[in-house]
């Protein structure tokens, strides 16, 4: 069977079976279920209404405990074991891997990772949604600082491979060096700083998103809070920072915290640049160190990157819901 007839089937396979269960399944509650009889026909329809959305629910509660609680679970109770999977040796994964420098490292920036990159790029995306906001060509000037949120990772990284590079005829940074008589630097061998050059390819990328959701709410800002600011003679500065940034804190709180959730799990970037070598090793790249040939390791890494995320999610979603209201 070819693979574009495999590839239709499964496609309507699965229609098919999702209008199935859907029709079925609230057949069956009206029907032998919850029938609406006479004697008790309210009573009934009211019942039908509480179980029905959980009908609508199950096909994906399923599809996440199998898809998302089952491997976690699998995780964790694999991480408790050895290399080879057939010795249960508790929590000796963890006690190793925070023992081990590399995990450290790993660990420390990660957490550097987390501080800078949120932080610049949701100030830069802020500064940028002020200021386009007031140009004609805002735009314009809009389009091109989000295409960088198009590229892949790996992509952006191959771009900026070439604005690091140690010949002066192809890296910028080596060009301007070599044009004041300075000799050619591999800035992402330079010890915790090259750290610091890899972040602003995350932060080029992340700017134009923080951006985009950063100018919606600056154009959902009443108009009468700035006029009032005007006529009490407020300055451009204090209406930003005393009027526009407090009443849109909510935003730059979800942005934030979205950005610092995908910096807990980037790796494409450092492992194109640098393979985690020169002390830029991060958890995910460190993980992979031990994916093919520690499985109880690579799982106890995994773990330990879920715990770190989760928090950050949880209060992430708690802040939307509070922005919703």
């Amino acid at each position: 069977m070819s693979p574009v007839l495999q590839g239709i089937l499964t496609i309507l396979i699965g229609v098919g079976g999702c209008i199935a269960y859907f029709y079925g399944s609230n057949l069956i509650l009206d029907k032998l279920i919850f029938p609406a009889r006479n004697d008790d026909h309210g009573r009934n329809i009211n019942r039908a209404t509480m179980v029905r959305p959980w009908l609508f629910l199950f096909p994906a509660l399923f599809a996440l405990s199998l898809y998302l609680i089952y491997p976690v679970i699998g995780s964790f109770i694999r991480s408790l074991y050895n290399r080879s999977g057939d010795t249960f040796i508790g929590l000796g994964n963890y006690v190793q891997m925070f023992s081990e420098d590399g995990f450290r490292t790993a660990f420390l920036n990660n957490v550097l990772w987390a501080l800078v990159v949120p932080a610049a790029a949701t100030f830069f995306g802020l500064l940028v949604a002020q200021l386009t906001d007031r140009l004609r060509w805002g735009n314009i000037a809009k389009s091109l600082i989000f295409m960088p949120m198009a590229i892949s990772f790996v992509g952006a990284s191959l771009i900026w491979k070439f604005v690091y590079a140690n010949d002066p005829d192809i890296g910028i940074i080596n060009a301007v060096r070599d044009y004041f008589g300075m000799s050619p630097i591999d800035v992402l061998q330079i010890p915790f700083w090259n750290n610091f050059f890899l972040m602003v390819i995350l932060v080029w990328i992340q700017t134009g998103f923080a951006m985009v959701i950063l100018s919606a709410a600056l154009r959902g800002i009443p108009e009468e809070t700035v006029e009032a600011a005007i006529i009490d003679g407020a300055n451009p500065f204090q209406i930003f920072f005393k009027i526009k940034v407090p009443q849109i804190k909510g935003t730059i709180v979800v942005v934030w915290t979205t950005i610092t959730i995908l910096v807990l799990k980037v790796f494409d970037i450092v492992y194109a640049m640098t393979g985690g070598n020169f002390a830029t090793e991060i958890l995910p790249s460190y993980m992979m160190d031990f994916m093919f040939r520690d499985d109880g390791r690579a799982t106890a890494v995994a773990f330990v990157i879920m715990l770190i995320v989760l928090p950050v999610m949880i209060w992430n979603i708690r802040q939307a819901r509070s922005e919703m209201r």
